[in-house]
């Protein structure tokens, strides 16, 4: 008889919750009393947004990440809506655009100084003029650059092309009507080639959005969905929402079978919604609940039971919304591979939550950092229109490194030819031997790709600062913040030695080359 083990091996048993200290909050916020069931954050690694109350019409504030501790009172807006703010979301291939939608039934494409901001921001890159009634939600397309999708009180989904160069757009490219009641929820899979909607008729659908049919249609009775969440590439589907004796609980499906759910569990009797967000990389799937402090977090896996518990993050402070930092910008030093902006407006404060693995090394931990989606985008959004679906430019979070399959690479260094030697390796002509060396066709890709690399360091500072001066960054305050700092300047010397012996081995063969092409003209 097998002996089955209690417990699964997992790198991520033992991931805890820390909490910034007030110093890292960000306090005197005026944050939104509007009870739309909306995450009112949204965050890139340069700049946190927020939803904010102010007298007629509606508008959010954009702080600089680093601009911690309390918020200037009279610290400018962008106020150009007429009605409350309900949504707002930055664009992921470009940190300084975000997008946002209101009661006024708009939405607006706003464009963000890299400086700080002065005065109120009121005049907008972009105005989305299509529903006829307030839009609840925006979502960005994950791979396709400038494609935005709205869903608002009209029961209708916009698809918007931004390409578009007109300052007002009031013809979305496609107008999905499958719904027949208010979009509660909106999530796409990893290529953007699916759409899944969670709808106040309390069906989940399943949507192409390109062709608008729906491809599958949950209508479970004991299931009561408020938010929809495809699982990366699992094809499973994650939703919340309440039983029929109003628990709140959450339920696991299918992606190719919504009929009945592969999971359904109750969580407690609270009243708050409750707010999942998947990590694709780790397979972890946060659970956050508004109107309390918790945060519960499960691994998902392939087989049952699918959904594993792990731990829960506890508070007293409840929150009202939920940001979420992009994996490109967390700090991969302390071993942090998940970080929350927790909304606590009874205290008018934004309280950042790293979810940490405990690593005794402050080293790159490459087990725990797979590859992530970068911010360059895998389509222009008139390729994805016409059909063509591909999945994300995936990057490494080592720091230093770059887009995979988006730059050119060098060719494994050779070994150098000592210029002493070089007699030996003459034979009778005088000519040098090209065995395990590169033909001349190669040589000119090598030359392409020493032109490529020349340009890399402005490039990497383009994906990875994107416009923000290096020296915009706060200097170390503690202890452990200079030797994070210390152990990257340490990993920017390791890359740039490595870059110079490649180049080395360049420099060689092409003299290499030119001596037998000398030698060649000088038998004839």
């Amino acid at each position: 008889m097998s002996w089955h083990p209690q417990y699964r091996s997992s790198k991520f048993r033992h991931v805890y919750g820390k909490a910034a200290s007030k110093d890292k909050c960000y306090d005197c916020v005026p944050i939104t009393r509007n009870v739309h069931d909306n995450h009112f954050c949204a965050v890139n690694p340069h700049f946190i947004a927020v939803v904010t109350e102010c007298a007629g019409g509606g508008a959010f504030l954009v702080i600089p990440i680093h601009q911690t501790g309390k918020l200037d009172p009279h610290y400018p807006k962008i106020c150009g809506h007429k009605g409350n703010v309900l949504d707002i979301k930055w664009n992921p291939f470009n940190d300084f655009v975000i997008a946002s939608c209101s009661e006024d039934a708009t939405v607006k494409i706003w464009d963000i100084p890299k400086h700080l901001l002065t005065r109120n921001i009121t005049s907008p890159k972009k105005e989305l003029l299509g529903h006829v009634r307030r839009v609840g939600l925006i979502e960005w397309h994950p791979t396709a650059n400038n494609i935005l999708f709205s869903s608002g009180y009209d029961y209708k989904i916009m698809i918007w092309n931004l390409d578009s160069k007109e300052a007002v757009i009031s013809n979305p490219v496609k107008i999905l009507d499958a719904h027949k009641d208010v979009v509660l929820s909106m999530s796409f899979n990893t290529d953007g080639s699916l759409l899944a909607t969670a709808c106040r008729d309390r069906k989940i659908r399943l949507i192409d959005p390109r062709a608008g049919t729906v491809l599958q249609e949950a209508s479970y009775k004991s299931h009561r969905v408020n938010k929809v969440l495809f699982l990366g590439n699992m094809k499973k589907l994650f939703s919340t929402g309440t039983s029929r004796w109003n628990n709140r609980q959450i339920a696991l499906w299918d992606q190719n079978d919504l009929s009945v759910p592969l999971l359904e569990e109750d969580l407690d009797g609270s009243s708050g919604l409750l707010f999942p967000f998947y990590d694709s990389d780790t397979h972890m799937l946060y659970v956050v609940g508004k109107g309390d402090g918790n945060i519960r977090y499960y691994e998902i896996s392939p087989e049952k039971p699918y959904l594993n518990y792990l731990m829960e993050y506890r508070s007293h402070l409840p929150q009202k919304g939920i940001g979420m930092m992009p994996k490109r910008g967390l700090e991969v030093s302390a071993c942090e591979i998940f970080r929350f902006y927790k909304l606590i407006p009874t205290k008018s404060l934004i309280e950042p939550i790293s979810m940490i693995v405990p690593r005794r090394s402050e080293s790159y931990q490459e087990d725990i950092y797979p590859l992530t989606t970068g911010a360059q985008p895998a389509l222009t959004a008139q390729e994805w229109l016409n059909g063509v679906n591909k999945g994300p430019l995936l990057v490494s979070l080592r720091p230093g490194s770059g887009a995979v399959n988006s730059l050119a690479q060098f060719p494994e260094p050779e070994p150098l030819v000592k210029t002493t030697d070089l007699s030996q390796h003459q034979d009778r002509g005088g000519k040098m031997p090209l065995e395990g060396m590169q033909k001349p066709s190669e040589i000119g890709d090598s030359r392409k790709q020493l032109k490529v690399e020349e340009k890399l360091p402005k490039n990497e500072q383009m994906r990875l600062s994107n416009g923000f001066d290096i020296f915009e960054c706060p200097p170390p305050k503690t202890e452990n913040e200079l030797l994070q700092m210390f152990y990257r300047q340490q990993e920017e010397i390791r890359r740039l030695r490595e870059l110079v012996n490649q180049r080395d081995v360049q420099i060689k063969q092409l003299e290499l080359e030119l001596r037998n092409l000398c030698m060649d003209t000088g038998g004839y």
